[in-house]
């Protein structure tokens, strides 16, 4: 029996009636399945306390600093680890608890709003480290698990499902982030830049924001853009990407548009928007082009073609794969540095 199903017989059974086996054992293995990734994860998971000036109107009231406080995972060893932009951007001092009640500083290495990621370094060696998994095969409606420390309690856990993936999202800079998870495993303030794991323990997504005033509407970004933005960070101290001028979504393919234009992967990668006097604009972009394959690389999600846009030199000549009301057509971009940075 499925677990939906057990569930749904949770009110129409007497409160005296006992489980069943089957419904015992898969609720077992729901159980198990949280605990054991919590039990996996939960070392890597810090809390962070970050202070920085307070502006100069809350200085003039005797205010001189600000407190702020969020949630992280090491993803090293030697004291690297991943959170939020928006819990450290501006910070003069960043303080980190560990599982084990130490407390330790912790420095910036870079941080990028643009997709709300940063990277902070602890000088500690021989630390717990989350295991990485692979945000490119998710599916909707499968379990997830959200550690971290909201409203100042330490690792807490929650539990849900994938409600969605490629949802865009705005950042508090204003900017919108590409291609987020989207999960009903319940966040908090103080959530902010915590893992979200998968069954096995893997982490999946770095936990970015909620909906206020909604229920089960929150947000992760995906791990494989984190992991390529953590190492931008350490190599660069700062995230230098390409620039198209365009937005785009993840879309599934049409399993006969896909055998006849002999494209492998069953997603693509659509053009929803081609901003005026950009790189995409310049090379002939236009707006339902169904991008399959750029700088050589097939673009299967919209992570797929920020790898490609992260890893091209900026100004060198990017060949660019569309399907265009039906017809195969190749353009050339030229793509730029982004103007958010």
């Amino acid at each position: 029996m499925r677990f939906q199903e057990i569930l749904s017989t949770v009110d129409t059974r007497s409160p005296t009636e006992p489980a069943s086996a089957d419904e015992a054992a898969a609720l077992d293995a729901y159980s198990q399945a949280v605990v054991e990734t919590v039990e996996r994860l939960g070392p890597a998971v810090i809390s962070l306390g970050v202070t920085q000036s307070a502006p100069e109107r809350l200085r003039r009231r005797g205010i001189p600093e600000l407190h702020g406080a969020g949630s992280g995972v090491i993803i090293t060893p030697d004291g690297y680890a991943l959170t939020n932009s928006h819990v450290v951007h501006a910070a003069q001092k960043v303080e980190v608890r560990l599982q084990d009640g130490r407390t330790i500083p912790a420095e910036l290495v870079g941080d990028d709003p643009y997709s709300d990621l940063a990277l902070i370094r602890m000088p500690e060696g021989g630390l717990p480290v989350a295991e990485l998994g692979d945000s490119s095969r998710l599916k909707v409606g499968q379990l997830v698990i959200a550690v971290g420390n909201p409203l100042g309690f330490q690792a807490t856990v929650t539990a849900g499902v994938i409600s969605a993936l490629g949802r865009t999202l705005r950042a508090e800079t204003g900017r919108l982030i590409d291609n987020v998870i989207q999960t009903d495993a319940a966040l908090n303030p103080g959530n902010s830049g915590g893992p979200l794991a998968d069954s096995r323990g893997h982490v999946i997504g770095i936990n970015t924001a909620v909906i206020a005033g909604s229920q089960g509407l929150c947000f992760a970004i995906p791990v494989n853009t984190a992991t390529w933005v953590a190492s931008q960070l350490i190599r660069e101290g700062r995230v230098r990407r390409g620039y198209l001028g365009i937005s785009a979504q993840t879309v599934t393919l049409n399993r006969r548009f896909a055998v006849h234009h002999r494209i492998a992967a069953p997603t693509a990668v659509r053009v929803t928007e081609v901003q005026p006097g950009t790189p995409a604009a310049r090379a002939g972009l236009l707006v339902g082009d169904v991008m399959v394959e750029a700088g050589g690389r097939a673009l299967s999600s919209l992570d797929d073609l920020l790898l490609v846009l992260g890893r091209h030199p900026v100004g060198t000549p990017l060949t660019v794969q569309v399907v265009r009301n039906g017809e195969a057509v190749t353009l050339e971009a030229h793509p730029t540095d982004h103007p958010e940075g």
